[in-house]
């Protein structure tokens, strides 16, 4: 692999992109114009649910920036490590000549002044940095996107086309965080953060209010950051139910994203007023975007049909999934005497383990939607179960169904089939 120096780097991906490379907009006030070049950034208002999950920060410089400082410790993260923590680099916000100097190994991954120029160009999926006419990065937000997207690596593994919607679980948001030289963040709490590990978040640990972190819950219990496709229909779609979806959104891009705005529940307790907010007047449009991505449809001979077939009279019959598991969208959540009141089930009723659910503004686990399970491992809300076969292995015990192997076999083939 050819070193390449900053300055040389900075001339291959602007003269690709034939840009100059003055500082670019303000991405808190003009998240929509955030990636002009790219085929999937159409730009077509702030208010685009498509943009504000793509580029929309909320105003959460103020914690990314402001306190955890991380635009002092990205410049210092070269492309390999970056991608190594599951960051993820648009293939559409690239030029042709630094997509073939990526696949061909002339542009140098472990050059740190790379990140600078992704950056610049926003190409870094859920990550958004302002740098100046120097080359200095002087703000860094996040986004909705950064944990449920994820990209195709038709480029190399972890630069590819965007699939908004997909869980990003390669990401080891914990570990990133730990980065910070932020003094509000002990070594304890590093330490904790450092444990969560790839594909994880825990969301009832802390909160940010805008100027400080709230302590929730100790000691920490990270969950599996979910996809967040195919929810139309379902309902009270997150794994406690504590709201519909725009209330989670609400909870993640105040308290979590640390964006610019104002959440209260009284259940949890937790309030947060900050004005002007930034958040509630773009959650009908994002709760448009999000309810439009479709589950992702199995891969062509990724699972056995006949077996399918078979395990799908197994999870109506021997195996009574379908109990709870129920009609197009597999789960009974809006089935109770209320559809305007979640039908839950208590940890014990699943032999689930109740430390998450206790935090959460619930204290009970809704049945999960089903579709796009391969897709997504692991499973159950806190990873517990690293592939299908374990799924089937728990509630085989669990409930003492009795199951042979061949029917395990053919019901985690129907599974797949989702």
């Amino acid at each position: 692999m050819r070193l390449i120096t900053a300055a040389s780097a900075t001339f291959v991906l602007a003269l690709g992109l034939g840009i100059s490379l003055s500082a670019g907009p303000d991405q808190t006030e003009q998240p929509a114009a955030a990636n002009p070049q790219s085929a999937n950034g159409r730009g077509n208002g702030h208010h685009d649910g498509r943009d504000i999950f793509r580029f929309d920060t909320f105003g959460d410089e103020q914690l990314w920036t402001d306190v955890l400082r991380m635009h002092e410790v990205l410049p210092n993260v070269d492309p390999k490590t970056a991608l190594a923590v599951g960051l993820k680099v648009d293939a559409d916000a690239l030029p042709p000549a630094v997509i073939e100097g990526i696949q061909a190994s002339t542009i140098d991954l472990t050059n740190p002044a790379i990140t600078i120029e992704l950056l610049r160009l926003n190409a870094v999926v859920g990550v958004q940095g302002t740098v100046d006419e120097e080359g200095h990065l002087t703000k860094v937000g996040i986004t909705c996107a950064l944990c449920h997207s994820s990209v195709d690596n038709s480029v190399v593994p972890g630069v590819g086309r965007r699939l908004d919607g997909w869980a990003n679980t390669d990401l080891d948001v914990g570990k990133i965080v730990a980065l910070s030289p932020a003094p509000e963040l002990d070594e304890e709490t590093k330490n904790e953060f450092r444990m969560w590990g790839p594909g994880k978040y825990d969301p009832r640990h802390h909160a940010f209010d805008g100027s400080h972190f709230i302590s929730l819950n100790k000691p920490s219990l990270p969950i599996v950051i979910p996809p967040i496709y195919g929810l139309r229909g379902v309902g009270f779609e997150t794994v406690t139910a504590d709201g519909p979806i725009s209330y989670w959104n609400s909870y993640v891009g105040v308290g979590q994203m640390g964006g610019h705005g104002s959440f209260n529940d009284p259940r949890l307790p937790l309030s947060i007023t900050q004005t002007p907010d930034l958040v509630t007047p773009k959650l009908r449009a994002l709760l448009d975007y999000q309810l439009s991505l479709h589950t992702p449809q199995p891969p062509a001979g990724s699972f056995d049909h006949r077996a399918a077939a078979r395990g799908k009279r197994i999870f109506r019959n021997e195996a009574r999934c379908s109990s709870c598991h129920a009609g197009p969208d597999f789960t009974d959540v809006l089935s109770g005497a209320d559809p305007q009141v979640p039908l839950l089930h208590t940890p014990a009723e699943t032999g689930m383990d109740p430390g998450y659910a206790n935090r959460s503004a619930t204290r009970e686990y809704r049945t999960t939607p089903l579709r796009g399970l391969q897709f997504h491992a692991p499973y159950f809300h806190d990873g517990s179960a690293p592939d299908l076969p374990a799924v089937v292995d728990h509630y085989d015990s669990h409930f003492k169904l009795g199951l042979s192997d061949a029917q395990k076999h053919d019901l985690v083939e129907y599974l797949k089939s989702l």
